[in-house]
């Protein structure tokens, strides 16, 4: 059997990027329980109350979650599919100004907690640990979305960037229909249901009823 040439490599790992890309985005939402099981049971680096910390949280938490719902709004419930299924290409919204919305919310939801649970020490590693699973998840959505949509994806994403928002210069097409408050706020049950849980068992840990 002859040794692999060289430019096998590059391929190969693709192939190992794409099948990492694949399996956390079907288990996208678990692989964020570690994150919340060292939330309510770390003290480590526990700053002293401060209600300014505590603000911070909340605000950065409801922030993730307004942008969210902003976004499901626009997208719609195939936000929620852990399949390879694609909807229509949407560009308006936040996906106007940046890509993967969605994705920010969540880094801000889950920052938002560090704040509030005051392991500030910790908001930092859950965005460069959760940023760069959200990382290896992307490029394989990128490369699904390009090999189905072709030229209309490109386009998008040479307008839109994928992480650090930004104002497009000019409207390219008109606004797409929004879905209804009640579908948004349905299809986005599960993600207010854990907020309010966490914050529960938040407020169990910092008045000393847990850990």
């Amino acid at each position: 059997m002859s040794a692999p040439s060289p430019a096998q490599f590059p391929s190969r790992q693709a192939d190992t990027a794409s099948r990492a890309g694949a399996w956390l985005f079907r288990h996208r939402t678990a692989a964020a329980l570690p994150f919340a099981i060292a939330l309510l049971t770390l003290r480590t680096g526990e700053a002293a109350p401060n209600p300014w910390l505590s603000a911070a949280g909340l605000a950065l938490t409801a922030a993730g979650e307004l942008t969210r719902l902003w976004a499901v709004r626009h997208i719609g419930t195939i936000s929620r599919t852990r399949s390879d299924r694609l909807g229509p290409l949407v560009e308006s919204g936040p996906f106007a100004l940046v890509r993967n919305p969605l994705y920010l919310g969540n880094l801000a939801l889950w920052t938002g907690f560090a704040l509030t649970v005051r392991l500030v020490w910790l908001a930092p590693v859950i965005v460069m640990l959760l940023g760069a699973a959200y990382h290896v998840i992307v490029r394989w959505e990128e490369r699904l979305l390009e090999a189905r949509l072709g030229d209309a994806y490109s386009a998008y994403a040479r307008r839109a960037p994928r992480w650090i928002p930004a104002v497009p210069a000019h409207r390219t097409q008109l606004p797409a229909p929004l879905f209804p408050w009640r579908e948004t706020f349905y299809s986005e049950r599960g993600t207010l249901i854990a907020i309010a849980t966490g914050y529960f068992f938040i407020w169990l840990k910092l008045h000393r009823r847990i850990g």
